[in-house]
């Protein structure tokens, strides 16, 4: 590879912009990239690669699409306002979420039913995520056990990636966290915590959206519904409580799949609304189980929810709304974000989600007042690409598309992305769903 540029000063975070200059210099070693990782481009290889099923799953938006227009939309309303002879060279993307220092403000975001998508399901994701030392968050639909999943996690962490530009191994625990689809079968939500907690999962996120799946045009139509299809059910067929469920009902999953997946998801999900009591609920279990550990809510998109979960001592807040899955017609993620943070910024750890799709995107979502974003499609497509190593290259693309911009815009630190590094044109962007599906 091109030897390392004498010009770089020492850093106590990544030089992740070096993955750039590695990829340039592959000609020289008669390689090319591994794929390029424009978002665009991305989408048409996944697709490629997918079946039909997993295409549709992993693409599929609410109603006609257009809260997934819009969370784009909101983002090209705000501009970045580079700055000119700043001392770049130390820059440091590290930043803080629940009391773990991380190398960059990027997380991989909770997505569920990875089998669809590589036939390894979650495990290459949560290496991945363990070797760049990003924080990974496992799905309560994933398609592999709590318990592998956390153990590739520090598989990761202890392989590393030893070569310029990333983050370095040797490391004994990954930085995990656990989503929560709550069950209706509080002996189940225990058990799941506890599994969680058992292994080395150190926050819990209790996603609200998603009780019912929004109306999503081409899985209804072809039937697309992986958990009664024999995928999906992983958490739950590895569950002591949710064996005995299984067996109450006759079910046997090794002849009985889809019927088995059909009570794990209907325990789950399918209509049955939960309440800011029970919330509390299982914010007070997940505490006893772990040891006080931090626990947060996610899909939050009115102030009105934000101060509500202030006065209820959660932890954290993620502004998502479900990368525009479940309500269609919605207020764009981004939006939500900024309203949110003027109203109690200052009074709970604020996450993003939805819509992310560059560095630039995850800068505007900081400078607007997100401590931390989370990705979910992009790493789904370099998944369905190329497993691990797709993983890997579309998140350290990222990343130094992140580095890379902070240097050339002139911000030295994380601290330094706020509200003043953005000019910001009104809302009137058209409504206008639009054929992309970026």
């Amino acid at each position: 590879m091109d030897p390392v540029n004498p010009n770089q000063k020492a850093r106590t975070t990544p030089q992740y912009a070096l993955y750039q200059r590695k990829n340039f210099w592959k000609s020289n070693e008669g390689e090319v990239p591994v794929f390029n990782t424009e978002p665009g481009k991305l989408e048409e290889l996944a697709k490629e690669k997918l079946s039909q099923g997993g295409w549709f799953y992993a693409s599929s938006n609410a109603g006609q699409s257009h809260t997934h227009t819009v969370n784009r939309q909101a983002f090209y309303r705000h501009r970045i306002i580079p700055r000119m002879l700043v001392d770049t060279n130390e820059r440091d993307t590290a930043t803080e979420i629940f009391g773990h220092k991380v190398p960059a403000p990027i997380g991989f975001a909770p997505v569920g039913i990875n089998k669809i998508y590589n036939p390894q399901g979650e495990l290459p994701v949560a290496r991945a995520a363990g070797a760049l030392g990003l924080p990974y968050c496992l799905s309560t639909a994933g398609s592999q056990s709590i318990e592998a999943v956390g153990q590739a996690n520090d598989e990761g962490v202890k392989k590393g990636r030893g070569d310029v530009g990333t983050a370095a191994g040797g490391g004994e625990k990954g930085v995990r966290f656990f989503q929560l689809y709550m069950p209706h079968d509080d002996e189940l939500t225990r058990s799941l915590l506890q599994r969680a907690v058992d292994s080395g999962f150190t926050a819990c996120i209790l996603t609200l959206d998603t009780w019912q799946l929004g109306w999503r045009h081409d899985d209804v139509a072809n039937s697309n519904y992986a958990f009664y299809h024999g995928l999906g059910a992983d958490l739950g067929l590895t569950d002591p409580v949710f064996q005995k469920r299984l067996k109450e009902k006759g079910i046997d999953p090794e002849t009985q799949p889809n019927e088995a997946g059909a009570l794990w998801i209907d325990n789950v999900w399918h209509g049955r609304a939960h309440t800011w009591e029970k919330a509390a609920w299982a914010m007070k279990l997940w505490k006893e189980l772990s040891g006080g550990k931090p626990f947060s809510l996610k899909g939050i998109q009115s102030v009105e929810d934000a101060k509500k979960a202030v006065d209820l001592g959660f932890d954290g807040i993620v502004v998502s709304n479900h990368a525009g899955r479940q309500v269609d017609g919605a207020v764009a993620s981004l939006d939500s974000l900024e309203k949110i943070v003027d109203a109690v910024g200052d009074k709970i750890y604020i996450m993003f989600d939805s819509g992310v799709r560059s560095a630039s995107d995850v800068f505007k979502a900081l400078a607007l007042g997100a401590k931390f974003v989370f990705v979910g499609r992009l790493w789904i497509w370099g998944l369905s690409i190329m497993g691990e190593t797709g993983v890997d290259h579309v998140m350290r693309g990222l990343l130094a598309d992140l580095d890379i911009l902070m240097n050339v815009g002139g911000f030295k630190n994380i601290g330094e992305i706020t509200k003043d590094a953005l000019e910001s044109g009104p809302k009137s962007y058209p409504l206008m769903h639009t054929a992309s599906k970026l």
